[in-house]
């Protein structure tokens, strides 16, 4: 059951959102060689609760931290560990809240200087893709146009791999709700896009094969053949004339650009 939003639970889901980017762009700005997810982690959950806020992850079917942090071939959902940052990574953060009854959702996937460039390729052409999918967004249209274009922009255009087993989704008072919103899919199916209407949308794209396994910690995805995944999120509102994105990513990218280990990979859109 799709359950549409009003007007005051979209501000609601914003708010939430944009703590969540808060967060986010707090991970950029403590991102270096040598420091551990364990430590960003722990940062992450202090900030969301000195705004009254609860993190969204910590909990939700038993997963161990506030943050998932993915790094590599890891696709989504890496538990944060003791592994120290190199200057070769890229490391893809999903971070969701709880506030007021709702959550808020929204992933960014950094990148450090040192990393390859058809690896930075990957980043962009899937970030790309993000917008491409919001354009999609708009009342009339359908889930099969949302798929189809990220899927036409990253694995036919470009050859990378689009992951089948993981979508976007519905987000309100439930951290995951109904619609899937898959990154693949042919203009014209699904269900019809409607006003209020709240979704994550998130491809989640490898520079292989589209495969992934589930590694033996029962919750971090792995790509098939070892390549790197790269991962990005908005959650935004149906509205007449277009998508309303809720998330923000410009002060992720803020952070980014003053911090002298990262790379900048924002996009026009």
């Amino acid at each position: 059951m799709i359950l549409y939003k009003s007007a005051e639970e979209i501000e609601l889901i914003r708010e939430n959102c944009l703590l969540v980017c808060e967060t986010l762009s707090l991970a950029g700005e403590l991102l270096r060689p040598g420091i551990t997810g364990l430590e960003i982690d722990k940062k992450a959950e202090e900030l969301i609760r000195d705004h009254g806020a609860e993190p969204g992850f910590k909990g939700y079917k038993g997963f161990p931290a506030t943050l998932c942090i993915s790094i590599n071939e890891q696709v989504v959902h890496g538990i944060p560990s003791n592994y120290e940052f190199k200057e070769t990574d890229i490391v893809s953060i999903d971070c969701g809240v709880y506030n007021h009854g709702y959550y808020g959702d929204a992933a960014y996937t950094f990148a450090f200087k040192d990393i390859d460039l058809e690896v930075m390729k990957l980043l962009v052409v899937t970030k790309e893709s993000l917008y491409k999918a919001i354009d999609s967004a708009m009342p009339g249209n359908r889930i099969g146009d949302i798929g189809y274009a990220v899927q036409s922009f990253t694995e036919k255009e470009h050859k990378y791999g689009v992951v089948r087993e993981l979508v976007g989704h519905g987000l309100g008072k439930n951290l995951h709700e109904a619609p899937e919103v898959p990154n693949f899919g042919r203009r014209g199916n699904g269900i019809q896009l409607k006003e209020g209407l709240v979704i994550a949308i998130e491809p989640m794209v490898n520079l292989g094969t589209r495969k992934v396994k589930i590694n033996r910690d029962g919750w971090t995805i792995l790509t098939g053949d070892k390549k790197p995944s790269a991962h990005y999120e908005h959650t935004i509102a149906v509205k007449k004339g277009g998508a309303d994105i809720l998330s923000n990513h410009t002060i992720i990218e803020e952070a980014i650009k003053n911090n002298d280990f990262l790379s900048d990979i924002s996009i026009k859109n």
